[in-house]
């Protein structure tokens, strides 16, 4: 069993720029790439930089192994160079401790791989044709710290989608694929997000993800949580999962 808690603010500075909305969160003018794992295809406007920062905690347990991560630093980093092309570079501070049958055997700690991308926004929504946009990572293992560091440069991409259903209610989902790590092989990836704008200010959203590897078994997981605006760019939100 794998449980999931997350806190995140989320900060734009622009330069004279319009902002854009979110499907998910129309009432407060970010569009924002977290807290949920599904990615949005709109990129920030030209000019602004998007700081996005929180931290997490993960539970996994079976078998009398319980493994606990903290993420006490997630940040990405998103930074508008065209009206379509943004840059990406993101890093978190992680501890991960193991215990059996409540006794400790490891803690780790340390910087995970930098994430260095780009997202290009590829069409705008248009009646029942979706918003798309395609983002691509790269993770450096010489940028992690020695308990973190992978035996393999690691990449993902996934196309991302957004259809609009209402004022207050939207789907997104994402379609892409996971290459290396601690592994050679590809895992292909899928998110499906619905979001609901409950007041001007607060909105929610549910979520399910997950991968199928080619060598594996698949994974799926579902999260969920609240998004709050309080200011017109600060935003701060919580998951569950």
């Amino acid at each position: 069993m794998k449980q999931i808690f997350t806190l995140t603010t989320v900060l734009l500075f622009s330069l004279g720029n319009q902002l854009v909305a979110q499907e998910t969160e129309a009432q407060v003018g970010l569009v924002t790439d977290r807290p949920d794992a599904t990615e949005a295809p709109t990129v920030v406007p030209k000019g602004s930089l998007q700081v996005e920062t929180g931290a997490y905690t993960t539970t996994f347990e079976e078998n009398n192994i319980e493994e606990r991560v903290w993420g006490y630093n997630t940040t990405l980093l998103r930074y508008g160079i065209l009206e379509n092309l943004e840059l990406r570079v993101g890093w978190a501070y992680q501890q991960v401790e193991t215990k059996i049958n409540d006794q400790e055997v490891s803690s780790l700690n340390g910087m995970s791989p930098l994430l260095f991308g780009a997202k290009v926004a590829i069409a705008k929504e248009d009646g029942w044709k979706p918003e798309i946009g395609l983002i691509g990572h790269l993770f450096l293992p010489f940028t992690a710290s020695t308990d973190f560091k992978p035996e393999f440069t690691s990449a993902d991409f996934r196309f991302a989608f957004n259809h609009t259903l209402g004022e207050r209610s939207g789907i997104a989902y994402n379609i892409g694929g996971h290459y290396g790590g601690d592994s050679p092989e590809l895992a292909y990836i899928y998110t499906f997000a619905y979001g609901y704008a409950i007041t001007d200010k607060l909105g929610a959203y549910a979520e399910v993800y997950g991968d199928f590897p080619e060598d594996n078994s698949a994974s799926h997981f579902w999260d969920a949580g609240p998004t709050y605006a309080i200011a017109p760019l600060v935003q701060l939100d919580a998951t569950i999962g």
